[in-house]
């Protein structure tokens, strides 16, 4: 039995234990970005072709594994109506294609890295996309003045996790292109656990009783970018689509 139980023990993977910062938490500092196509559909789904026709490989959605726990997606029976018509209509209505700020937590798996810059009292998240940023409050809970697009954000470490509570989040962002909603009401806790030197567990529960019938979580990994001289770059997409969006203001010549 002493035998069984040292072969056992030594048969064990030690935790992870991440580096540390001055005051003693993890060090999650760096660049960040997700492998997987939950921006694309957050549950299991086959390759298909994009809204556009004309842009054919090039504009097709790549086949991927859902992050959803259950793979289902709990709507209430009205919104998973209105979630086929996003879908359907998702050229027109997806607040991505309009470079509109992408919400949380949508931000973090959207195909474009991010960072993290940590201190005592702050987490400051960067995101590639749009320009986006969040700043996590690490002190003393604090209430949202105002609703907006990327909520806000009241950090707390339960050990090596760091706990982000949000709220105050419009309803104009989605989950994903495949038309994911919700409402006004949406109140997120993500999770961030560092498992290795390259790699941390991202959770989000997500809330929202005015869409869904009850809480659910998604889940995946994170990867620290590795890359030499690696850096955040600008993705300001706004300028590619004001023609989208204002082109039919242009004033006409008169024949």
């Amino acid at each position: 039995m002493l035998l069984l139980a040292a072969i056992t023990a030594g048969a064990q993977t030690p935790a992870y234990r991440a580096p540390r910062t001055p005051d003693g938490h993890p060090d999650l500092n760096g660049i960040w970005q997700v492998l997987n196509t939950a921006n694309w559909d957050l549950q299991d789904h086959s390759a298909g072709p994009g809204p556009l026709f004309q842009l054919g490989a090039q504009g097709a959605m790549p086949p991927g594994l859902g992050v959803v726990e259950g793979d289902q997606i709990p709507y209430l029976p009205e919104a998973a109506a209105k979630k086929k018509e996003n879908f359907t209509h998702r050229l027109d209505l997806d607040p991505e294609v309009r470079c509109y700020l992408p919400g949380v937590p949508r931000a973090t798996y959207m195909p474009y890295p991010f960072q993290i810059v940590q201190s005592e009292k702050y987490m400051f998240f960067a995101y590639e996309y749009a320009g986006a940023t969040r700043n996590i409050n690490m002190d003393a809970f604090k209430k949202a003045p105002i609703d907006s697009w990327m909520g806000w954000s009241n950090g707390r470490w339960e050990g090596d996790t760091l706990v982000v509570d949000v709220t105050a989040l419009n309803d104009q962002t989605w989950f994903d292109r495949a038309g994911d909603f919700h409402s006004d009401a949406l109140h997120v806790v993500e999770r961030y656990t560092p498992r290795s030197p390259e790699t941390m567990r991202y959770e989000a529960t997500i809330e929202d009783p005015k869409v869904f019938s009850r809480p659910w979580k998604m889940s995946m990994l994170l990867y620290r970018v590795q890359d030499d001289h690696v850096k955040l770059l600008e993705f300001k997409c706004v300028e590619f689509v004001e023609e989208l969006m204002y082109g039919h203001l242009r004033k006409k010549t008169a024949k």
